[in-house]
C-alpha cells in the first residue's frame, strides 16, 4: 500500500515537474514572441519615419522646383502668346493686300537688291526660280526690273510668293517672307505694343 501512494506522488510530482516546465516554455516563447513583436513595431516605426522623411524631402525638392520654374514658364508663355499675335497679324496683312500691292513689293525688293549687287547686268546664264507666281507675273517683274533670262518655276518652304535670280557667281533673292521678316525684326516693340499695349510687355 505504502508503494502504491509512493508511485502516486512521485507521478504527481513528475507531472507538476513537467507542467512547471511547459509553463516556462511557454512563458519564454510568449517572451520571445512579445520581443520580436516590439522589434519588429519599432523597425516598422523607424522604417516609416525613413520614408516620411524621404518623401517630405522630395515634395519640398519638387516644390522648390516647381516655384522656380514659375518665371520661367510665365516668360515662355508670354514669347509663345506674343509669336502668336505676331503671325496672327502678319497673316492678317499678307490676306489684305491685293495682287498687285504683292507683285510691287517683290519688283521693289528685287530692283533694291539687283542695284546693290551693281554688275548683275553683265553676268551670263541667268536663271530666274519663282514661287507663288503664274508665269506672267514673273515676266513682268523681269521685265521691270530690266532682266532677261530662263524661267523655271520652283518649291519653297515659305507661305509667300518669291523670285530667286542665280548666275555662276551670285544670287539674289526677293521673297514677301524676308520683308515681312525685316520689318517684324526693326519694329518689334512697336508692333507688340501697337496689339497688347506696353503693360503687357512689363506685368504679363
Amino acid at each position: 500500500m505504502e508503494e502504491l501512494q509512493s508511485t502516486e506522488i512521485l507521478e504527481r510530482e513528475i507531472m507538476e515537474d513537467a507542467r512547471k516546465k511547459a509553463l516556462r516554455i511557454l512563458k519564454a516563447a510568449d517572451d520571445t514572441i512579445k520581443s520580436k513583436t516590439a522589434e519588429w513595431g519599432k523597425k516598422t516605426q523607424e522604417n516609416i519615419d525613413i520614408l516620411n522623411k524621404k518623401y517630405n524631402k522630395q515634395k519640398e525638392t519638387a516644390a522648390e522646383k516647381i516655384m522656380a520654374r514659375l518665371p520661367i514658364d510665365k516668360l515662355r508663355l508670354k514669347i509663345e502668346k506674343i509669336e502668336d499675335m505676331l503671325q496672327s497679324a502678319e497673316d492678317d496683312w499678307y490676306k489684305k493686300l491685293n495682287r498687285s500691292r504683292i507683285l510691287g513689293l517683290l519688283t521693289n525688293e528685287l530692283s533694291e537688291r539687283i542695284k546693290f549687287y551693281g554688275d548683275f547686268a553683265n553676268l551670263k546664264q541667268k536663271y530666274a526660280y519663282y514661287y507663288g507666281l503664274n508665269r506672267n507675273e514673273t515676266e513682268e517683274i523681269l521685265k521691270t526690273v530690266d532682266v532677261t533670262c530662263v524661267m523655271e518655276e520652283t518649291a519653297s518652304d515659305s507661305r509667300y510668293p518669291s523670285i530667286k535670280l542665280e548666275t555662276e557667281k551670285v544670287r539674289i533673292t526677293a521673297s514677301i517672307q524676308r520683308i515681312v521678316d525685316y520689318y517684324i525684326h526693326v519694329k518689334r516693340i512697336e508692333l507688340i505694343e501697337s496689339m497688347v499695349g506696353s503693360d503687357f510687355m512689363e506685368n504679363a
